[in-house]
């Protein structure tokens, strides 16, 4: 599976009449489960706010969508003396061959709203330098 497609998993607690309600308009064929409707809750809300959240992500200068950091863009980085910020609103991943010695010396600074993959150890070293 890509990685852009994996889903991360959320926990939410509910009042029992809130979830009656749910469970409501799915027996009534409205969602097919209450994970159904809870994503359509989320992407309705979304598109309500989508220009807020444009803004946003232009003022901030944020990547849209996914980041892919992969060793040889890490080293053509540290040769040529450069480091980066990682800022991604959705998914950010350093590729699993990358050690924490090179994260360190070309990420100065790591902003996810979202998810970020990376190996273990490179997270652990990144940890004082992430927000």
């Amino acid at each position: 599976m890509a990685e852009v497609d994996r889903t991360e998993k959320i926990t939410i607690n509910l009042g029992p009449v809130d979830l009656g309600q749910i469970d409501l308009l799915v027996d009534e064929g409205f969602y097919t489960n209450r994970t159904d409707f809870i994503r359509t809750a989320i992407r309705r809300q979304l598109e309500v706010t989508a220009v807020a959240v444009s803004d946003t992500v232009a003022r901030r200068t944020l990547v849209l969508g996914s980041q892919h950091v992969t060793r040889r863009e890490l080293e053509e980085l540290r040769d040529t003396g450069r480091t980066i910020e990682l800022r991604v609103l959705g998914l950010a991943t350093i590729a699993d061959d990358v050690d924490p010695e090179l994260a360190l010396a070309t990420i100065v600074r790591v902003e996810v709203l979202g998810a970020f993959r990376a190996p273990r150890a490179v997270k652990a070293a990144l940890a004082t330098r992430t927000t």
